[in-house]
């Protein structure tokens, strides 16, 4: 008999607030947490808003931030949704059996911004129009900007070396970048891990932030970002006829998975279970994503496959497979059409009967994180009974023919969820997670 993997705590630092439950009651009542960017002077940009998390303290997070110091944004959000995980699954109180037996793996991105934005404010010589910096200017200034904790925070390990420290963790630990798939990929693996007796309990999940003068440039550059102009609110509208790219968020999410047998053994109350994943390469173009959708479903038919989930079958009482499909669902037009092909190609004639949505357009996309996030919402939708809207859906595209749940919550008998994360380079991701049966 399979090992089974359940959900035991879960967190999260977003654009709409900074724990679960402010969080979810903005997305039910479809909040947008877009506004024009703070972080830099972005008004001669193509793109001049974003989602930014706002008014975070990581110090009421950690026991001691003087272990954590110059953290970089990144780490910071990490901590601070590791930390409500960890409570949540009553870690703090109820430890686990063995620290050598509990682990990590993150879909963590680069820590750059820190560097970046200090050394573009700060270092004289520095032509922000053309990127070029005065060597001798750098000479004189660039030790005292550069120091050697802001070398180190730019690794991409850092966020997963700061949860360890501050959780005395020391089983498995793994981080993968694998673009926005990255977080989903992370709770794949953690979950493979538990299932060959590899460790008890994993932390998994994602942290990221690309609001800086190279995220925002490179992806204006790719042509993805959103150039709308009025009301950032608007911006993000996935699978809108209208769509014209997604918007940058940034944030983490993060779960507690363990053993059913280790949760039951320290009195821990499992919120779900995970029951399967899948992951699949495109072997396409880099920056597009295969256009009839093939690595997208292979990675879903993989995780529903291992799931025991037949996607043509309905269920005894009627329904679908499925009960909800967090999409990746990102508002550029490439992705929205070819994840609803995707969906179509899995599902065949019951596709139209699985609401789908993206949460996306309320809090932007979180790159590395996005994916954690969205798995916490498939959760939080079983636990609730509610889907989330995919707002500023006004407009439907006729080729996209799918139910997007658009601009209001609805009320729905949640059991089964499939969270998609698809990345550049062609990366896909879906795991699928279930209500907890005892």
């Amino acid at each position: 008999m399979s090992v089974r993997i359940v959900v035991t705590g879960m967190g999260w630092v977003t654009p709409l607030g900074h724990d679960l439950d402010t969080v979810w009651g903005k997305l039910m009542r479809g909040a947008s947490g877009m506004a024009p960017i703070t972080r830099f002077d972005a008004r001669t940009f193509p793109t001049t808003f974003a989602a930014e998390v706002k008014d975070f303290d990581v110090s009421s997070f950690v026991k001691d931030m003087s272990a954590h110091k110059g953290a970089a944004l990144n780490s910071r959000f990490a901590l601070g949704a590791a930390s409500q995980a960890w409570r949540q699954a009553g870690l703090h109180e109820r430890p686990a059996r063995d620290a050598r037996r509990v682990g990590i793996y993150l879909g963590a991105g680069e820590g750059v911004i820190d560097t970046l934005n200090y050394v573009a404010t700060n270092l004289k010589g520095w032509n922000a129009e053309t990127g070029q910096i005065d060597g001798k200017a750098w000479a004189e200034a660039g030790l005292r900007l550069m120091d050697a904790v802001r070398e180190i925070e730019q690794e991409p390990n850092m966020p997963l070396a700061h949860i360890a420290r501050e959780f005395g963790v020391r089983g498995p630990a793994y981080n993968c970048l694998t673009a926005c798939a990255a977080s989903t990929q992370a709770i794949g693996e953690a979950f493979s891990i538990l299932r060959r007796g590899d460790a008890d309990v994993m932390i998994a999940g994602g942290a990221h932030t690309m609001i800086h003068m190279l995220g925002i440039t490179g992806f204006n550059r790719l042509t993805a970002l959103s150039t709308s102009k009025g009301d950032p609110s608007r911006a993000s509208r996935p699978f809108d006829l209208t769509r014209d790219g997604f918007v940058m968020g940034e944030g983490s999410g993060m779960l507690i998975l363990e053993t059913l047998e280790h949760a039951q053994a320290r009195g821990a109350q499992p919120i779900a279970e995970v029951v399967g994943y899948g992951s699949s390469a495109d072997a396409y173009r880099i920056t597009d994503i295969q256009p009839e959708g093939r690595g997208a479903a292979a990675a879903m038919e993989q995780a529903l496959r291992m799931a025991g989930i037949d996607p043509h079958a309905r269920r005894a009482d009627g329904r679908a497979p499925i009960d909800y499909i967090s999409a990746h669902g990102t508002g550029t037009k490439e992705n929205d059409s070819i994840e609803t092909l995707a969906v179509k190609r899995v599902f065949g004639d019951l596709a139209k009967s699985i609401p789908m949505s993206s949460v996306k357009s309320m809090l932007g996309h979180l790159i590395a994180a996005a994916g954690a996030v969205e798995f916490i919402t498939c959760v939080l939708a079983i636990r609730h009974g509610m889907l989330p809207p995919t707002i500023n859906y006004g407009t439907p595209d006729p080729e996209l023919d799918l139910d997007y749940v658009p601009n209001t919550a609805r009320p729905a008998k949640v059991d089964v969820c499939l969270s998609n994360s698809f990345g550049f380079g062609g990366q896909n991701d879906t795991v699928v997670v279930t209500r907890f049966a005892p």
